[in-house]
């Protein structure tokens, strides 16, 4: 048979299968090489959580303006995530997320200068939250997409739909845990601690920067063909909103509002334990993924009330921790409260990923890291209700509100099917 007669028998590809990159073999290199950036948008996030109790005893700033820098961060992320996931959507995942990058990297060396100028320390947080949300948009789309046919044959959906999440939970765990440990005993602590994550953003920048753009061509500014894929929102509204806020308001608790009320028997050792703290959280968020993993493949929505009440547990934990200045329960309140963002996040991202069509899935990712996030001022609500009412009551107040979140998931899924079509894309 000749090779005119072989092309004959074979399917033409559909036109909006062709991406302005062809895919080849080398390409599924690409799914984790782009995945570092998500790595260096959670390093850069925790590095200087980990810090805090160094800013309030190097500094002499007060527990009020530390948080409050903390909360900072959330304040300029949700513009950037709200701002990229669109131009992500419109103008390419590949730019956005590269110029995303460089904005990470101007963020660390703003905040190294804060150690001579404090001054700078409340723009380099804003700029941290303007590229680390504006990464997580226009990235999480990347990764996933590079993670998929045609530019990886043979990787696993699931895989697909985590790696972003897997990759910003080892930049969590690992970004605080590093700055800890060098503003513990290296010298001048407020520059040094910053400098493993200018490397890791510049190697990440390398890594990346070779990859091909996935946004189909279609979907690019001057195409014939504009995207008409129905966004799902009531879907959306039912499984992600109830549970979105929960992702992050679990473990900061663990890792900012904990370390502060058990430190008086911390003497000497408050940045080791604060750094320990920031890194357990999403290192049991990460441990918990096999367990994630099986209950999915009993039930689709068992995996999204588990995270939640997870939480709950945690936060009950937490309150007990918080009514005995025990270092100890505080270290396991964080280690549960990291298992229930892992099981959410981890079910979140599934569902994201499943819902939304190629041509917004930008768009509806960064809207759900925008819900996520709003969790993170957590910790300040707590900070400014405490005088009033107490720690522990505040606490065993969130875990009540997490069974509720619980309940309210599962009254709006009641009547739904465990598996929904994924819209067309």
């Amino acid at each position: 048979m000749s090779t005119t007669t072989k092309r004959r028998g074979r399917p033409e590809a559909p036109v909006t299968a062709r991406i302005s990159t062809a895919p080849s073999a080398p390409l599924r290199r690409y799914g984790p090489r782009v995945a570092w950036t998500m790595t260096a948008s959670g390093w850069s996030a925790n590095q200087f959580s980990a810090l805090l109790g160094a800013y309030r005893t190097g500094t002499g700033l007060s527990q009020s303006a530390v948080t409050g820098l903390f909360a900072v961060y959330v304040v300029g992320l949700i513009p950037g995530l709200l701002a990229a996931g669109p131009l992500a959507d419109r103008y390419g995942r590949r730019p956005v997320t590269l110029t995303a990058l460089g904005l990470n990297l101007l963020s660390t060396c703003l905040l190294m200068a804060g150690a001579a100028a404090p001054w700078c320390l409340l723009p380099g947080r804003f700029v941290t939250g303007v590229g680390a949300g504006a990464l997580l948009a226009a990235g999480s789309a990347w990764v996933k997409e590079l993670s998929s046919p045609p530019y990886d044959p043979d990787g696993p959906p699931a895989t697909a739909a985590k790696r972003s999440g897997m990759f910003v939970s080892a930049g969590f765990a690992s970004g605080g845990l590093a700055a800890a440990l060098i503003a513990q005993w290296a010298p001048a602590p407020m520059v040094t601690a910053y400098l493993p994550h200018l490397a890791l953003a510049v190697g990440a920048g390398a890594a990346a920067y070779r990859a091909p753009e996935t946004l189909p061509a279609r979907a690019l500014p001057g195409a014939a063909v504009p995207p008409t894929a129905p966004v799902p929102w009531s879907r959306f509204r039912r499984t992600i909103l109830p549970l979105a806020p929960w992702v992050f308001a679990a473990p900061t608790i663990g890792f900012v509002t904990l370390p502060g009320l058990v430190a008086g028997g911390l003497t000497g050792w408050q940045t080791v334990y604060a750094g320990v703290a920031t890194a357990l959280a999403p290192g049991c968020g990460l441990a918990v993924q096999p367990l994630a993993r099986r209950l999915a493949a009993r039930h689709r929505l068992v995996r999204g009330t588990a995270g939640p009440l997870t939480i709950a547990l945690g936060l009950v934990v937490a309150a007990a921790a918080a009514a005995t200045a025990q270092p100890w329960w505080a270290l396991a309140a964080t280690a549960v409260l990291g298992a229930g963002y892992g099981l959410t996040l981890s079910f979140a991202l599934t569902e994201v990923t499943a819902l939304a069509p190629r041509t917004a899935l930008a768009r509806l990712t960064s809207l759900f890291w925008t819900l996520a996030y709003l969790g993170m001022f957590t910790p300040y609500v707590i900070t400014a209700l405490s005088a009033a009412f107490g720690v522990p009551a505040l606490l065993r107040t969130g875990a009540l509100l997490a069974v509720l979140s619980c309940v309210l998931f599962g009254w709006l899924n009641r009547s739904r099917r465990a598996v929904t079509p994924r819209c067309p894309g």
